[in-house]
């Protein structure tokens, strides 16, 4: 698969320390299998709805603690707002949480403290899901 051009992941949390977290742990390419990865940071809720409005993002990671848009609620309104929107993947607080991101509607959730693995195996498989739809 390393003939595609790189895979767009938008992160966005209002900490940059969490976004620094994602990218670290996920590096340039978290998979051999995988194009590169190639990060849009973003801070503040109309940013993201801006890129994916532009259809710039492949794949978006969000955090739920995000202040003052939560990740979730972004979450909730991309699926609502955004046709053909991207997989998303939520950023809970704690385990416990995990039951809000159904509501949001997101493909996937991790839970703080993030573990770098458990990590980039949801996000391969996000990843895989969209260079193969369907």
């Amino acid at each position: 698969m390393s003939e595609h051009k790189p895979l767009r992941v938008l992160i966005y949390s209002d900490d940059r320390d969490v976004r620094a977290t994602v990218i670290s742990a996920l590096g340039t390419r978290p998979h051999p299998d995988l194009p590169p990865f190639e990060y849009l940071e973003v801070a503040t809720e109309p940013v993201v709805f801006q890129h994916l409005d532009d259809a710039k993002a492949d794949l978006v990671i969000l955090d739920g603690e995000a202040v003052p848009a939560g990740g979730m609620g972004i979450a909730r309104q991309v699926k609502d707002e955004i046709f053909n929107a991207p997989p998303i993947l939520v950023i809970t607080g704690r385990p416990q949480d995990a039951w809000l991101a159904t509501w949001s509607r997101a493909e996937a959730v991790v839970s703080q403290p993030l573990d770098p693995i458990h990590l980039a195996e949801v996000v391969i498989d996000l990843a895989r899901g969209v260079l193969q739809p369907g």
